[in-house]
């Protein structure tokens, strides 16, 4: 099958490789001319043949929109725009619309796997009509992990990029759980290795985990995490889980925590903690310390 591929970074580009080894052919365009195949998009859509299929992977938010309409001026009916970032839901449903007044189709994939899914496969969660969905499996079967797991069609336009919203959330929470463990036992008198507990963990217990095996991973290449700061950003997903969980008044109390732990570290001095130190020394002429 042929594919073109928008966005060739650490993913979209892994993709692109890992589609080819296994001999389908895909056409990539990339604002770096280093990693492009083509010089812009007008040129991947006239080095595929129709009906077309093209993969976006490009950052959420205003480059996937731009992206999708120019997609729209120059793809005919028949083709299929399959969007692989991490959008959030909504979106899907305005480029759906958009698309489909022109007989184009558009499916949204949720992936999971970063810089190890060349290697290990892809997770992919597909929105999406069926029909559109069943022309692209020669390409889902390829990027997914080898076995009956890592591929699901979760829905129609939009559940694929809510199923990975989901998927991101809980990550947020298993991160911040381990992280809260590790620095337990950093605190404590009682463990005097404890990366070395990290890694007793991989084998037979009940909180196993690729998380966990990249913290061990972490931990080998830096003991003691001095060459990072505990600086952490987020890529939204998280907060639009969070948003979702207000909105249906669904009780998300790790992962919202999870969330909150990384807009706390980014503040070198948390105003919030400044005012309850304010507040007792006021009220029990408790010990403040000076800036």
């Amino acid at each position: 099958m042929q594919l073109g591929m928008i966005g060739l970074g650490k993913m979209g580009g892994n993709m692109r490789s890992r589609l080819r080894e296994t001999g389908h052919r895909v056409v990539g365009y990339d604002r770096d001319p280093a990693k492009a195949d083509v010089g812009s998009l007008a040129e991947l859509v006239e080095a595929l043949e129709a009906p077309r299929a093209v993969w976006v992977m490009v950052p959420s938010g205003e480059p996937t929109r731009s992206t999708v309409a120019e997609l729209a001026e120059l793809l005919s009916e028949g083709d299929i725009v399959i969007e692989g970032g991490n959008s959030h839901f909504a979106d899907d449903a305005a480029h759906a619309e958009l698309l489909g007044e022109r007989g184009i189709g558009y499916v949204d994939v949720g992936v999971s796997g970063g810089v190890w899914g060349f290697t290990e496969g892809y997770a992919l969660m597909v929105g999406g009509a069926e029909a559109d969905v069943e022309r692209l499996m020669p390409i889902f079967e390829e990027l997914k992990p080898e076995g009956e797991h890592g591929f699901v069609h979760a829905g129609g336009v939009g559940a694929g990029h809510y199923a990975k919203m989901v998927h991101n959330g809980i990550e947020y929470a298993m991160m911040e759980a381990y992280a809260e463990g590790y620095e337990l036992m950093k605190a404590s008198e009682q463990v005097v290795d404890v990366p070395a507990v990290i890694k007793s963990w991989r084998s037979g217990t009940v909180i196993r985990s690729w998380l966990l095996d990249l913290l061990d991973r972490a931990l080998d290449e830096d003991p003691e995490l001095d060459r990072i700061r505990g600086w952490v950003a987020d890529s939204g997903e998280g907060r639009w889980t969070v948003e979702e969980a207000i909105r249906l008044r669904v009780p998300l109390p790790a992962i919202a925590d999870s969330l909150f732990a990384r807009y706390a570290s980014r503040q070198d001095d948390s105003p919030a903690m400044k005012a309850v130190a304010a507040l007792r020394n006021q009220f029990g002429g408790h010990a403040v310390k000076p800036e």
